[in-house]
């Protein structure tokens, strides 16, 4: 593999077994090198596979066949939900610092890991709130900090904004990508919305309906910098329009 890529999947296939359907196929020959330091979305409709997808980049499931390879073996990954999956009994501060905690870390470290990651993500004056007082928007914010805290190389997210209203999707988008920028992390995004594909992302992966094929591997033309005025850019439109094309396409195959 490329020595600049942080992790490549050749020919990968997964099939699935259940007792009313039998033998499902939900990934069939997947191709894709994400390079090191990018920001590439996968999008697909609802069901296509996205989700087996990025577990199996995580390592949480294995392909039947094909491979995937890692640039670096020993790099850290971690992964955001849609449900940020926060324990209820344990204030922000306590919810970041648990995967620390969970590695044994010394107290003190491990806070002061999770006050920075806090920090980052614009939750510092919230830390010792519980989840039942936080917005959706300030949970999403504190699963992000929380896998943050580990420093991954490699951040891996399920449609975490899905669940969450327009406006506060648009702001953590722009969080996100900001945190990108900053940290040289390699991203790998899952979405079913295109407007958050072409705003997020340097590279969209279009997958066909299941079982998840590539339909279009698209370098996004647009400005490295993305602000909200981008939205309303007719630059913008054409790449919604390419990547609408591409899923009613993938949408269509048997």
């Amino acid at each position: 593999m490329s020595a600049a890529a942080a992790i490549e999947l050749v020919g990968v296939h997964r099939l699935f077994r259940s007792d009313r359907e039998g033998e499902v196929a939900a990934l069939a020959g997947i191709d894709l090198s994400v390079a090191a330091g990018s920001f590439v979305a996968l999008l697909g409709p609802s069901g296509c596979g996205k989700s087996t997808l990025l577990r199996v980049i995580a390592g949480l499931d294995l392909p039947d066949r094909g491979e995937l390879r890692r640039g670096d073996p020993h790099a850290r990954s971690a992964m955001v939900f849609q449900d940020a999956h926060l324990l209820p009994w344990r204030d922000v501060l306590a919810n970041t610092e648990l995967p620390l905690e969970l590695a044994r870390q010394p107290a003190a470290e491990r806070r002061a890991a999770a006050a920075d990651a806090l920090a980052r993500v614009g939750l510092s004056d919230a830390m010792r709130r519980y989840p039942a007082e936080l917005s959706g928007g300030m949970r999403m914010r504190a699963s992000l900090a929380r896998a943050l805290v580990t420093k991954p190389q490699l951040l891996l997210l399920d449609e975490p904004f899905a669940a969450l209203d327009e406006l506060t999707r648009m702001a953590l988008d722009d969080a996100l990508r900001r945190l990108w920028r900053e940290s040289g992390l390699t991203v790998v995004f899952v979405t079913h919305s295109i407007a958050e594909a072409a705003y997020l992302a340097q590279r969209v992966v279009v997958l066909s309906r299941r079982p998840a094929r590539v339909v279009l591997d698209r370098a996004v033309a647009l400005p490295e910098a993305r602000r909200a005025e981008l939205r309303a850019d007719p630059g913008f439109a054409r790449e919604i329009g390419i990547l609408q094309d591409a899923l009613r396409r993938g949408n269509e195959e048997s």
